[in-house]
């Protein structure tokens, strides 16, 4: 049957089915080949999804379950697409793209984060955004470098 002979069941099926795209970063997008892989994972799994969703019978149900992998597929092209491979660093001499730093912050807190491309960053997983703040601060500077002012301080301890 033809789906312009089908009924919506209602609104709310509608604006299940027809989401909005998910953001797009404006910044650079780098990568680790990790980062890079998982993106390609990531696509292939939304393209499984929406091939699943696409043997369902039922038309309002195929719509709804087509939803996030469409909006997945379409997102994941995009970032697969502009994706700039960025290699490890040859050195760990400063900070930069890749790095792991380890930190102590003025409250005496000591830190360790791999720097990674925006995709792929997880703070409780021990990795952040080249485009946060503190991993800002921290590209460029060398074991024992201070950033920062006051509480805010930062001490580079160990560069991997």
């Amino acid at each position: 049957m033809s789906v312009a002979f089908t009924k919506e069941e209602s609104a709310e099926t509608a604006s299940e089915t027809l989401l909005p795209d998910r953001p797009i970063s404006p910044h650079p997008n780098l990568v680790t080949e990790a980062g890079l892989q998982a993106l390609q994972t990531q696509l292939h799994q939304a393209r499984e999804a929406y091939e699943a969703a696409q043997a369902i019978d039922d038309v309002n149900e195929k719509r709804r379950q087509s939803a996030v992998p469409l909006r997945d597929i379409r997102y994941f092209g995009e970032r697969l697409r502009t994706a700039q491979l960025v290699a490890s660093p040859a050195s760990n001499e400063v900070v930069s793209f890749g790095s792991t730093v380890t930190f102590s912050r003025a409250d005496g807190r000591v830190q360790t984060y791999r720097i990674v491309g925006e995709d792929e960053a997880d703070p409780k997983a021990g990795s952040i955004s080249f485009v946060a703040p503190v991993a800002k601060s921290l590209m460029g500077k060398a074991v024992g470098d201070v950033v920062g002012a006051g509480a805010q301080e930062i001490e580079v301890l160990a560069i991997g």
